[in-house]
Order: C-alpha cells, then structure tokens, then sequence
C-alpha cells in the first residue's frame, strides 16, 4: 500500500519540476522530455534508477525518465554478451514495444483525427 502512494509522489515530482521548468524557462515541451530522458540514463548509468525503482515500485517505470533508464540498462546488459553491437541490440530490445506502439497509435490518430491551421 505504501509503494501506491511512494509511486503518485514520484510521478508527481517529476511532473512538478517539468511544469516549474516550463513555466520559468523558454524550454519547450521537446526540450523537457529530452532533459528527462537523459536524466533517466543518467541516473541508470550510476545504478541510481534501479535503486529508484525498488524503493517506489511501478511508477518509477511510468515517467519519461524510465525510457532513458531503458535505453541503457538494456544496451549495457546486451554490451556484456554481444560486445559493442550489443549496446545497440540491448537499446531496442526493451524499448521495442514502446516505440512500436507510438507508431502504431500515432499512425491510426492520423486516420482519424484532422490537424489544426
């Protein structure tokens, strides 16, 4: 019960300092979501994010953050096994289904939806 409510805070903490950032910066949307990701790769490179994640559960794994703890735990881990060619194997193994559904969803919303002038 303890981790439900560990994971909303740290959901919500990373949401509160994208909002301070956007609203007190000329940092666009793109440029936060880069700033996260880099941080969350960051963050797994020092074993960091991993800690994070036992400590709040699942939702350390919701953010933008996890998808660049993702992108290098699994290069690193493929890196041991495959050598160089593993860091780039390993990034799209655990990032695959993730960026499959992006496409597959943003492919369908451009069926449907018209954008704006």
């Amino acid at each position: 019960m303890i981790k439900i409510v560990y994971s909303f805070l740290f959901c919500g903490i990373i949401c509160l300092i994208a909002q301070l950032i956007l609203d007190n910066t000329k940092l666009t949307p793109g440029h936060i979501t880069s700033i996260f990701v880099v941080v969350g790769s960051f963050l797994d490179i020092f074993s960091i994010y991993d800690k994070i994640v036992e400590f709040v559960g699942g939702g350390a794994m919701v953010p933008i953050t996890s998808f660049g703890h993702q992108l290098i735990h699994g290069g690193l881990n493929s890196a041991i096994s495959f050598g160089p060619i593993g860091i780039i194997m390993g990034m799209f193994d655990l990032t695959a289904s993730g960026i499959s559904a992006a496409i597959i969803f943003s492919f369908f919303f451009t069926l449907i939806f018209k954008p704006r002038n």
